[in-house]
């Protein structure tokens, strides 16, 4: 598939609950796996690649924290619970 030029096709809905949740799941479970085993330190490790790019694993956790933090917020902004009201006269006088 061939990268996109523009947005003008790009269609997608409301991210649910339980979508926003899962997210936050796996980056809990990104955030876990880098920090432990002593594996989060300031030296920095090659990713493979072409271009030879290299980040640190205390950045990579910065950036996880950001996205947990966005998708959080996401989920609070949601109402906790829809309350909705019938008005019955059930024929009472």
């Amino acid at each position: 598939m061939s990268d996109l030029d523009n947005l003008n096709a790009v269609t997608g809905t409301e991210l649910t609950n339980e979508q926003i949740q899962g997210i936050l799941q796996q980056i809990d479970l990104d955030i876990l796996n880098l920090v432990r085993d002593g594996k989060l330190s300031a030296l920095k490790y090659a990713i493979g690649g072409r271009a030879g790019q290299s980040t640190d694993r205390g950045a990579n956790l910065q950036a996880l924290l950001e996205a947990r933090n966005h998708y959080q917020q996401l989920l609070n902004q949601r109402p906790g619970w829809v309350v909705s009201q019938a008005n019955c006269d059930c024929g009472s006088t």
